[in-house]
């Protein structure tokens, strides 16, 4: 179970990065979504299985979330601590699609995305999580 990719940006541009520095309630340092104030942070991570990607033909930075994992079931991390690399995470909710991302992929991609778009966290400490690191479930 470990990361294989990470996608932030300032903007709706997302590119690929090795590491990313994430602060406690905040988000992921450099991307659209960090909110200095922390006023939402229950999204201040978005993960996805990098086998659903595969499943249905997107790459991590046209899925929108910010961290693909691989050999984690997301689904099953609501309401539970886990790890990645040296962030401790909270699971808040599944991150279903919108018509957002379907405007920005493909027709279709909401019915072949439902409770498998992947899942929206707190995190809880401040810290760095980079491309191979494990994820581990608490």
């Amino acid at each position: 179970m470990n990361v294989e990719a990470i996608n932030i940006g300032p903007s709706k541009a997302l590119a690929p990065v090795s590491s990313v520095s994430v602060a406690a309630g905040k988000g992921l340092k450099g991307d659209r979504h960090f909110r200095e104030d922390g006023d939402d942070p229950d999204r201040a991570l978005t993960l996805i299985e990098a086998e659903v990607l595969e499943d249905v033909g997107l790459s991590g930075a046209q899925s929108r979330r910010q961290v693909v994992v691989r050999g984690v079931q997301l689904n099953d991390l609501v309401g539970r601590r886990f790890r990645v690399g040296t962030v401790e995470c909270l699971g808040t909710k599944l991150c279903e699609p919108c018509q957002h991302l379907q405007s920005l992929t493909r027709p279709g991609i909401i019915n072949d995305l439902v409770h498998r778009g992947g899942l929206t966290a707190q995190i809880l400490n401040d810290g760095l999580i980079s491309v191979g690191d494990a994820v581990v479930i608490a």
